[in-house]
């Protein structure tokens, strides 16, 4: 089951329901594995081609430069000797901005004016240059002398009065300059300050953040959680030498004489007696789709491997239940004290349900046993022979080390004939 999950990488939504937190938390962490394996075959991939294109191709490096320490060198403005504070530094920026800008905008305006000017004087000097020259031709060649002395006194004139108006307009951009120059930095200033009222209005942004934060912080520590306890208990499996491999022996003496069991249905917990049945092979779902699914399954797949009963005895285990619902479950372990539990047929999945009492509630652990051994879905990574030693080995070790759930005290029947009746008729 699980490595079908991790084939396809996906759970079904109804068997995903039945997994606790801690099962779910630990299911994705292997399925994230997974997925990292995939990704890292596939960049491998990548580097080995990029490392065939390296060899005929040259590309240029950038070097960080480093510090005494080996490290990448950092300036961090404020820390050093020297450094203006952050509002002084912001006031210099603030008014170089806008001077450089009133400064640009009297350039403009200025040659603007200088246009303006030249085209003014340089008319007036074609002007009086042309009446000159008319006038010139009408005087005598002993008046040429004095005719250009009086256009001298006029040039000069005229370039006292240009200069006079350059000076006048100078003096003008520069008082526009000065005012641009203020209104610019009252900008800017009023920007800041709305800037800062801002960072009033977003504190609960900040705070939305905060908590946005402690929720990561709070997954990631599940995560650590669940993947400290798969290496925990991937440790304790090795350790106790309980895994599959064992299924082999147990499975070459049962498969050539594989017993019928029937019920003595005058006992509520009765001793089974065992007859050789006649079976035939019957193709197996994908999941359980029905009730009558259900029980041949059991029938045909579990009697044989002794699901259920009590180790080296035909007896039905007093923690065994029937096909019944999480709710009736629950129900039967209300007055239990913590560490009661029952085992029953699981209905979403080849498998069973531990359902377990705690001090605060219930907890319900999916045991796979679509292979040839017993596993809970997600939470522990041992394998177990039998479903018998799945619950003897976990009531000396706990199943999570988060919950610490130890199997303490078996819940048995309430019901005469027992639920599991249907299963051994």
């Amino acid at each position: 089951m699980l490595q079908q999950i991790l084939h396809d990488m996906y759970i079904d939504p109804e068997l995903l329901a039945e997994l606790n937190d801690e099962q779910k938390h630990i299911l994705f962490y292997k399925m994230r594995e997974e997925q990292l394996r995939r990704w890292r075959e596939r960049e491998e991939k990548e580097q080995r081609e990029e490392a065939a294109l390296k060899r005929t191709a040259r590309f240029k490096r950038v070097q960080w430069l480093h510090g005494s320490d080996g490290e990448i060198w950092v300036w961090i403005m404020g820390d050093s000797p020297g450094d203006k504070p952050y509002e002084q530094i912001s006031e210099e920026l603030m008014a170089e901005r806008a001077r450089q800008q009133a400064q640009k905008e009297a350039e403009e305006l200025w040659k603007q004016k200088e246009a303006e000017i030249t085209k003014k004087f340089r008319d007036a000097m074609a002007k009086e240059k042309a009446k000159i020259v008319a006038e010139k031709w009408k005087l005598e060649i002993e008046d040429r002398k004095a005719a250009k002395l009086m256009e001298g006194k006029i040039q000069e004139e005229l370039k006292k009065r240009e200069e006079e108006e350059r000076q006048r307009g100078e003096e003008q951009i520069r008082q526009q300059e000065e005012l641009r120059a203020k209104e610019l930095y009252l900008s800017l200033k009023q920007a800041q300050q709305h800037s800062q009222h801002s960072e009033h209005e977003d504190q609960e942004w900040k705070e939305q953040l905060r908590r946005s934060k402690a929720a990561d912080e709070e997954r990631s520590h599940k995560a650590r959680r669940a993947r400290d306890e798969y290496q925990r208990q991937s440790l304790r499996a090795i350790q106790r030498g309980k895994v599959a491999g064992l299924s082999n022996l147990f499975k070459g003496t049962s498969l050539s004489n594989e017993p019928e069991i029937k019920l003595n249905s005058n006992n509520p917990s009765p001793l089974m007696t065992l007859t050789t049945p006649v079976r035939k092979a019957w193709e197996c779902p994908s999941r359980p789709i029905s009730r009558e699914i259900l029980i041949r399954w059991f029938k045909e797949e579990q009697l044989p491997r002794r699901a259920g009963f009590e180790r080296n005895t035909c007896a039905v285990a007093p923690w065994f239940h029937g096909i019944i619902s999480r709710q009736e479950a629950e129900e039967l372990l209300m007055n239990k004290s913590e560490g009661a539990f029952l085992v029953r047929v699981s209905e979403k999945i080849w498998g069973y349900a531990l359902s377990y009492r705690q001090q605060s509630g219930f907890k319900h652990f999916l045991v796979d046993a679509s292979g040839d051994f017993y596993s809970f879905l997600g939470v522990d990574p041992n394998r177990h022979v039998t479903l018998t030693d799945l619950i003897d080995f976990h009531k000396e070790e706990i199943i999570t080390s988060s919950g610490g759930e130890l199997l303490l005290e078996p819940c048995g029947q309430r019901k005469n004939p027992p639920d599991y009746n249907s299963l051994f008729e």
